[in-house]
C-alpha cells in the first residue's frame, strides 16, 4: 500500500515529521517498508517564463528561446516543440538535472546556438505519456518556483506492509483513521457535492443477484452526457505518485476512489450493456471470457460473473471485460459499486493469475456500510470532470444487509491477559477512535459495536489486541508465561509434522543421509523418466528452463544427487528424502494436489570402507527391500505383500508394496539407460512410498499389550531343500500356517545356493514357548515333528 503524505494531510492535520509518522505507523502494526520520493528527479526543474521565441536560423523545426527561470539572466534554450511561444509559463530542466531514463541536462550547442537547459514535455519528466508538445503551465505560477511545489506534487510516499486482516488500511481513509486515532486528531472526509437530475436510475437499470452469499450488495449509478478525455493534472499526478497509470477521466476517478476510500469501482459503457440489466451469477464451466487486458480466460463454475441481459461483461471483483470498457466514444456510463465474497474473488484471481488492485481489496473485504458514499463521491467527481448528468438515486440490490458485530469487553480480563494495567478511559478512547461505539454502563462488562470497515474485529480477544497495539507492544514487558501441559494438548499437535520427523529419525537411524532438493524440475527431466504429462503443474515464471515444472516424483531429484556425488568421487550412497510432489488436479482449490512422499536410494558398495577390506559386493534388491520391510516393522505395519509390476516408466524390475490391497509405494532398479545418463557406474535401487498413506495406516494401529514371558524358549532349526522357484517367504508362511499353539516365532536364518544345483537350502528357526510353564524337550520334539511333517506335505520340499 503506497501512502502519499500530502494526500493523507487532506484527511488529518498531521504536522509532525515523516520519520515520526513512519515510526508510529510501524508500531501500530502498519510497517513502513520503504520511504520514496516519486518526483525526486524534478529537483532541478522549475517554472520558467518564455521571454522571447524566435526561429532557429539553421533549422526550420527548432526555436531559440530566452527563458526567465528566476536567476540573474535569462537562459538561452533551443526547443523543438511546435507549441512553444512567447509569454508561456513552462517547465524548465536546468543544467545538471537528471530526468527519467538517466538523461542528464548539459550545456550544449545545437546547430550553432547555445542551449542551457530544456523546456520539457510531460513524458520527458515522468508526468504523463504525452509528447505532442511542451507543458504549458498556469500563468499565475511564480517564475523560478520548483515544479514540485508549483504543481503541489506528492513529495513523500510510504510503502506500507499491510497484514491480510487489515483490509481497511488499504486506502488513504483507512490510514487516516489510524493516524487520527493515534494522535487524537480530527478526521475530515472528502466532500461529495453531488447534483442529480430528475430521472431515476432505479427505473432504467434492473439488478439481479442469483446467490446472495456471493454478492451481498450491488448498486449502480447512471451518468449521461459523459465526455471522455484526460483527467485533470492534479488527479493524474497523484495517481502516478501512488503507482497507477492515468487512462481517462472516467477510469481515473474509479482508481482515485480505490486509493482514497479503499472500495473498488468499475465503469461500464452503458451502450454496450444489453437490456439495461445487470445480473450477478456464477459462470458455467468452460465459459470463455476476454478481460480488459485482451486475454481470453477459460472460466469455471466457481467464478463469479457480472452479466447484462445477453453476455458476461466483467469478472466480478477481478477485472472488467473488453466488451464493455469505457472508450473515447462513450457517452453514458453505468458505475458499479458492489461487495463480493472474498474467498470467491481470491480463488478466481489466484487460479487465473490475474491479481489486480481491485481483487487485492475484495479478497480482504471492503466496507459495505460505506458503499453508498463511495458511489456518490465517484459520481460527483465524474460529473465534475466530464460534464455528465447524474441520474437520481441508485439501482440497488442488497439481499444481505450489513449488520455491525456486537462484542463484549471486560477490562479486568484484558489487563490479566496482556499483563499490563490499562486505564479504562484509555480503552474507551481507543475503541471510539477506531470507529467503535462503546457502552460502558456496566464498568466490568462493556458492550462494543465494531464498525463496518473493521472485518477483523470478531471476538473479545480482538479488542484486547487493539488495546495492546495502540498502547504499544514495545511497552509491554516480556515475561515468560507459565506453561502447563495436559493430555488434551496431544489433540492439538501437528500430526503431519510429527510423523515426518518420525520418518526422518528412522531413516537417519538406519544409516541414510537426507537429501533436500528443489521442487522445481524441467519438463525434459520428467520426459526422460517417461513420466506422464497430463498431471504436471507448469511454473508460469520459471527461474530457468531446467526448472519450469513442479516435480511429480522424487526420483529425478535423487538421481541428480547420484550424479553430483559420483562426480565428487563417492562410490557408496545411502539417501532418503521426505518431500511433497505436485500433481495437477482441476478439482482442487489450488488446481494441484501435494502428497508427501518418502524416497530411499541405495547405490554402490554394500559395505562401508574399513579394514580389513570388505568383499567387492554392490547393493541389490535385498538392500532396498530390507529397508522397506524395516520401516514397515518400525511403523508396526506387518503383513505387507510385494508383487511385480510390468511397464513402470523408469523402474525395471518394479515391485509394488501393498497393504491390504492398497498400493502404498514402489521399489526397484532404475533402468540402466536412465542410470547411465546420471553417470551411475553401478545399479541404482530406489523406493518411493506414499508417506500420507503410511501415516494413516500407522495412526490406525491400535496398541496392544502382552505380558513379558516368564519362562525360557526352546528353539529348533530346520533346513528345507526347496526348488529355486519356491521363495523363502512361501516356506516361512507355510510354517506359520500350521497354527501350532506353542510356536511363538518363525525366522529365516540362512539361505544357501549349492553350485550347479536347481535347489536352494533354506534354514528356518522355530521358537517354542509356553506362557505358564517350562517346556520339556520331549514335548517340543513331538510338536516340532508335526510342524515339519505338515510343511513337507504342503510344499515340494524335503529335509
Amino acid at each position: 500500500m503506497l501512502l502519499s503524505l500530502n494526500w493523507l494531510r487532506e484527511f488529518v492535520p498531521f504536522t509532525g515529521t515523516d520519520e515520526e509518522l513512519a515510526d508510529r505507523l510501524t508500531m501500530l502494526g502498519l510497517e513502513v517498508e520503504e520511504v520514496s520520493h516519486p518526483f525526486a528527479h524534478l529537483e532541478n526543474v522549475v517554472v520558467g517564463h518564455v521571454l522571447e521565441c524566435d526561429k532557429h536560423p539553421e533549422a526550420d523545426k527548432l526555436s531559440v528561446c530566452s527563458v526567465d527561470v528566476g536567476e540573474d539572466e535569462p537562459l538561452p534554450i533551443v526547443c523543438g516543440a511546435p507549441n512553444v511561444a512567447k509569454g508561456q509559463k513552462v517547465a524548465v530542466a536546468k543544467v545538471g538535472a537528471e530526468l527519467p531514463g538517466g538523461f542528464k541536462i548539459k550545456k550544449a550547442k545545437l546547430r550553432g546556438q547555445v542551449s542551457k537547459g530544456m523546456i520539457c514535455a510531460e513524458d520527458e519528466i515522468g508526468l504523463g505519456d504525452s509528447h505532442a508538445g511542451i507543458m504549458v503551465l498556469d500563468e499565475a505560477l511564480a517564475v523560478g518556483t520548483p515544479l514540485v511545489d508549483a504543481l503541489n506534487l506528492d513529495t513523500t510516499v510510504f510503502d506500507l506492509g499491510i497484514t491480510p486482516n487489515r483490509g481497511d488500511c488499504l486506502s488513504m481513509l483507512g490510514i487516516a483513521r489510524e493516524v487520527a486515532m493515534a494522535y487524537g486528531l480530527p478526521l475530515t472526509l472528502p466532500e461529495c457535492a453531488l447534483e442529480e437530475v430528475a430521472e431515476s436510475a432505479a427505473d432504467q437499470l434492473t439488478i439481479q443477484i442469483d446467490d446472495p452469499a456471493l454478492c451481498p450488495l450491488y448498486q449502480g449509478r447512471i451518468l449521461k452526457g459523459v465526455q471522455v478525455g484526460p483527467a485533470p493534472a492534479w488527479m493524474r499526478y497523484r495517481l502516478i505518485a501512488v503507482g497507477m497509470r492515468p487512462i481517462n477521466n472516467i477510469v481515473d476517478v474509479t482508481n482515485y476512489l480505490l486509493m482514497e476510500l479503499g472500495h473498488p469501482l468499475h465503469a461500464f459503457d452503458r451502450a454496450k450493456l444489453a437490456g439495461d440489466t445487470i445480473r450477478v451469477r456464477a459462470a458455467e464451466d468452460g465459459t470463455a471470457f476476454t478481460t480488459l487486458d485482451d486475454e481470453k480466460r477459460d472460466l469455471l463454475g466457481s467464478d463469479l460473473l457480472i452479466c447484462d441481459a445477453e453476455k458476461p461483461v466483467a469478472l466480478a471483483g477481478v477485472m472488467g471485460g473488453a466488451n464493455s470498457e469505457v472508450s473515447d466514444a462513450t457517452t453514458d456510463v453505468v458505475l458499479e459499486c458492489a461487495v463480493f465474497d472474498p474467498p470467491t474473488v481470491r480463488k478466481t484471481a489466484r487460479r487465473l493469475a490475474l491479481h489486480s488492485e481491485s481483487s487485492f481489496r475484495f479478497e480482504r473485504g471492503v466496507d459495505q456500510g460505506n458503499a453508498r458514499f463511495v458511489a456518490d463521491r465517484a459520481a460527483s467527481l465524474m460529473a465534475q470532470l466530464s460534464g455528465a448528468q447524474v441520474l437520481s438515486g441508485v439501482a440497488v440490490a442488497e439481499p444481505t444487509p450489513w449488520e455491525n458485530r456486537t462484542l463484549r469487553f471486560r477490562p479486568a480480563r484484558c489487563n490479566s491477559l496482556l499483563g499490563v494495567d490499562l486505564d479504562a478511559e484509555f480503552c474507551r478512547t481507543t475503541f471510539e477512535g477506531l470507529g467503535c461505539s462503546v457502552d460502558a454502563s456496566n464498568p466490568e462488562d462493556w458492550t462494543v459495536v465494531a464498525p463496518s470497515h473493521r472485518h477483523d474485529l470478531e471476538r473479545e480477544v480482538d479488542l484486547y489486541e487493539e488495546a495492546a497495539r495502540v498502547y504499544g507492544m514495545d511497552r509491554i514487558e516480556a515475561v515468560l508465561p507459565r506453561v502447563s501441559k495436559s493430555l488434551d494438548g496431544l489433540a492439538l499437535a501437528d500430526r503431519r509434522y510429527a510423523f515426518t520427523m518420525q520418518l526422518k529419525h528412522w531413516a537417519r537411524g538406519v544409516g541414510l543421509n537426507e537429501a533436500v532438493n528443489y521442487s522445481f524440475v524441467g519438463h525434459e527431466d520428467l520426459d526422460f523418466f517417461n513420466l506422464p504429462q497430463d498431471n504436471r503443474v507448469p511454473v508460469m515464471n520459471p527461474l530457468s528452463e531446467e526448472q519450469n515444472v513442479m516435480r511429480t516424483a522424487l526420483a529425478p531429484g535423487l538421481l541428480q544427487n547420484v550424479r553430483t556425488n559420483v562426480g565428487h568421487g563417492s562410490a557408496r550412497l545411502r539417501l532418503f528424502e521426505v518431500a511433497k510432489v505436485f500433481w495437477a488436479d482441476a478439482e482442487s482449490e489450488t488446481t494441484a494436489t501435494e502428497p508427501t512422499r518418502l524416497g530411499m536410494l541405495v547405490y554402490g558398495r554394500r559395505e562401508r570402507e574399513r579394514w580389513p577390506w570388505p568383499e567387492e559386493e554392490n547393493a541389490a534388491y535385498a538392500d532396498i527391500k530390507g529397508m522397506v520391510e524395516h520401516l514397515l516393522q518400525h511403523l508396526e505395519l506387518p503383513g505387507a505383500q510385494y508383487r511385480l509390476k510390468d511397464g513402470h516408466p523408469y523402474l525395471a524390475p518394479c515391485v509394488e508394496v501393498v497393504l491390504d490391497d492398497e498400493v502404498i509405494g514402489e521399489m526397484g532398479r532404475i533402468k540402466p539407460e536412465i542410470a547411465d545418463t546420471y553417470n551411475a557406474r553401478r545399479e541404482v535401487w530406489i523406493a518411493e512410498l506414499d508417506a500420507d498413506a503410511l501415516q494413516e495406516w500407522h495412526e490406525g494401529v491400535l496398541p496392544g499389550f502382552s505380558p513379558l514371558a516368564k519362562f525360557p524358549p526352546i528353539k529348533r532349526d530346520i533346513t528345507f531343500i526347496a526348488p529355486e522357484t519356491l521363495t523363502a517367504g512361501a516356506v516361512v508362511d507355510a510354517v506359520r500356517g500350521v497354527q501350532e499353539p506353542l510356536l511363538e516365532d518363525v525366522v529365516l536364518v540362512d539361505c544357501y545356493q549349492p553350485e550347479d544345483a536347481e535347489t536352494h537350502n533354506l534354514t528356518v528357526r522355530l521358537t517354542y514357548r509356553h506362557a505358564d510353564r517350562t517346556l520339556k524337550d520331549k514335548e517340543v520334539e513331538k510338536r516340532h515333528s508335526k510342524v515339519v511333517k505338515k510343511v513337507l506335505d504342503a510344499l515340494p520340499v524335503h529335509v
